[in-house]
């Protein structure tokens, strides 16, 4: 039977004391769900034609899926049996190439701000022709295709030795060129080592969400 634990509140409306809300079983499932759900809205930005709203999709979908398990552990106070129906889970992920690289980058997203990623570029056609059609910002001092997090644009000067990236969107009508780029995560585990980086996000959130339905099937019952 599922077990009520308590969560502190502090906050002005109650003059600062401490008050107790209760924290059900199906609150914490709730929240898990909402919390895929919104490491899942990451894969959103994967779609935008912005690198740098690329990018911060890949990081959405890592911080907030790492989030997913440490919502579903607050089954502990609730569940009895949650340890013992957790541990293979864990014992799973900690053998799992993909759960466990995801985990290192998350603490390097935290601690330093940083993604290994690294792109790859295959060119068809005149890159001349590209650099043509697109009109180079003030300040513009060359043309990139396909950067580390796969953007192609102008570098420009700011200021005495300071040099920005002006991304643009690479024209699609140009006859006979073609630029596919393909950004994956640096320094990954052979299983995954190269793989385009959406495909990358997508196993590792079916994991995610096949972790939080085994939760919802286990301790669902009852759980109001």
């Amino acid at each position: 039977m599922p077990r009520e634990a308590t969560q502190l509140h502090v906050g002005p409306h109650n003059g600062g004391q401490v008050a107790r809300s209760p924290k059900t079983t199906a609150e914490v499932l709730q929240r898990a769900h909402d919390m895929l759900h919104t490491a899942q809205l990451g894969l959103v930005g994967l779609q935008s034609k912005d690198p740098r709203t690329r990018i911060a999709g890949v990081r959405n979908v890592i911080v907030f899926g790492r989030a997913v398990t440490n919502v579903l552990q607050n089954l502990r106070s609730t569940e009895r049996a949650f340890d013992d129906w957790y541990k293979p889970q864990v014992e799973a992920m900690e053998a799992d190439p993909l759960m466990k690289y995801l985990y290192k980058v998350r603490t390097e997203i935290l601690k330093e701000g940083s993604i290994p990623v690294a792109s790859s570029i295959t060119l068809n056609g005149n890159p001349i022709e590209l650099i043509r059609r697109c009109k180079p910002p003030p300040g513009a001092k060359g043309f990139f295709i396909g950067d580390r997090i796969g953007g192609s644009g102008w570098e420009v000067g700011t200021e005495v030795g300071v040099v920005e990236k002006f991304y643009v969107e690479l024209p699609s009508d140009l006859p006979g060129f073609r630029a596919d780029v393909t950004v994956f995560f640096a320094e990954a585990p052979p299983e995954i080592a190269g793989a385009p980086i959406e495909a990358v996000l997508n196993q590792y959130l079916e994991r995610l969400a096949e972790i939080v339905e085994g939760a919802q099937a286990k301790f669902a019952t009852g759980a109001a």
